[in-house]
């Protein structure tokens, strides 16, 4: 199989879908590795080390798209990307379809068969290549917050971890999967008073046993949460539906609750935000303010540290990869958490959470693959 990696355009994404060490992995299999130029740059990997691991460097991202039989990606394809989709071709990569229904569109159009890698997981819920990115973006979440809720950046200008003689920050962290709990453990290190909005209370037990006490836990009721909100300096929204639209738990008028420059990092924005007055917003352009709240929405925090990323991301994502370029994805997917990753397959949808989202049609899987 011929695996095409072309270089990210999506706003400050310096991550890339491979690393040296996996390109030489796919080509000893007996497969072609082929990458856009300066593809690694970001990432601080060269056109030299990605050639020396047997991948062959090509101009530009149509070429890749063009020879590739399944293309590895970060980011979901932007417009400028759309015209590359084609019949056949399989694209590897974070998609996050629910809030793009024009994206979903050109996949089952061109009857792409696109695997998403925040959707492959297992029956416990655990989402092996989602959880490497949702740990960084959850220990940026409080790096981030930290930094707009100075007042120079425009926030209330509270230091999260106080001082002597002074009370903490208040950080309320909704959501107690993988971001939430780095969040935690980073916010928990500042020393800010940390609560924890928890959905069931098994989740609380588990959560205040893995933390020693150290943070508060409630119910993600809308009372609790109401309640919460006026207290905290900074929101983060850590709350994950796989492969759905994220749940809108603070409400336009419950802003009003909350004190000016207090700021919400609301890393759910890939699947549309867990706040009503969220909208995705870029590392060139990332806060705007609505009723005094400062939003921080950047849909793709990690590409902020992509040497941590890419590896942490490519560790993740390599032994799938070379399953399907191995096998094919219709053998491949006789696993079942890869299965679950596949989320359009020769142009119909295959992923119900999407499905339900864009009011579209949905197609089981498995009457496709048997």
């Amino acid at each position: 199989m011929i695996i095409g990696i072309p270089k990210e355009i999506k706003d400050k994404e310096f991550r890339i879908a491979i690393v040296p060490a996996g390109v030489r992995k796919l080509v000893d299999s007996g497969n072609a590795v082929i990458i856009e130029s300066g593809a690694g740059l970001g990432s601080s990997i060269s056109n030299e080390e990605l050639a020396d691991s047997g991948a062959e460097i090509v101009e530009n991202a149509k070429i890749v798209y063009s020879r590739a039989d399944m293309v590895m990606k970060v980011k979901e394809p932007l417009e400028q990307e759309y015209n590359y989709m084609r019949k056949g071709l399989i694209l590897f990569t974070y998609l996050h379809l629910a809030p793009l229904p024009e994206l979903t569109w050109v996949l089952l159009d061109k009857q792409v068969s696109a695997v998403a890698y925040e959707t492959v997981g297992y029956d416990d819920g655990y989402l092996p290549l989602l959880s490497p990115m949702s740990a960084v973006a959850g220990r940026m979440s409080v790096q981030v917050g930290a930094h707009f809720l100075e007042k120079e950046a425009g926030g209330r200008g509270v230091l999260l971890g106080g001082v002597e003689g002074v009370e903490p920050g208040r950080v309320v962290i909704l959501g107690s999967g993988t971001v939430g709990s780095n969040a935690a453990q980073m916010a928990v290190g500042l020393g800010a008073i940390v609560t924890v909005m928890c959905r069931n209370p098994a989740c609380m037990t588990n959560f205040n046993k893995s933390f020693e006490g150290k943070v508060n836990t409630r119910l993600a009721s809308e009372e609790d949460i109401r309640e919460e909100i006026k207290r905290a300096d900074l929101v983060i929204g850590a709350v994950l539906v796989p492969g759905a639209t994220a749940p809108k738990l603070i409400t336009r008028d419950m802003l009003s609750l909350m004190q000016k420059g207090s700021v919400i990092v609301d890393v759910s924005i890939d699947q549309g935000g867990c706040t009503e007055t969220s909208r995705p917003t870029t590392h060139s352009d990332p806060v705007y303010e609505v009723d005094g709240i400062i939003h921080y929405c950047v849909a793709n925090m990690p590409g902020a540290v992509p040497r941590t990323s890419t590896f942490a991301l490519t560790n993740a994502t390599l032994p799938y990869a070379l399953a399907i370029a191995n096998k094919g994805l219709f053998k491949a997917a006789l696993d079942p958490s890869l299965k679950k990753g596949i989320n359009t397959y020769g142009g119909m949808l295959t992923n119900k959470e999407v499905a339900l989202a864009q009011k579209r049609e949905f197609t089981d899987i498995d009457k496709l693959l048997n």
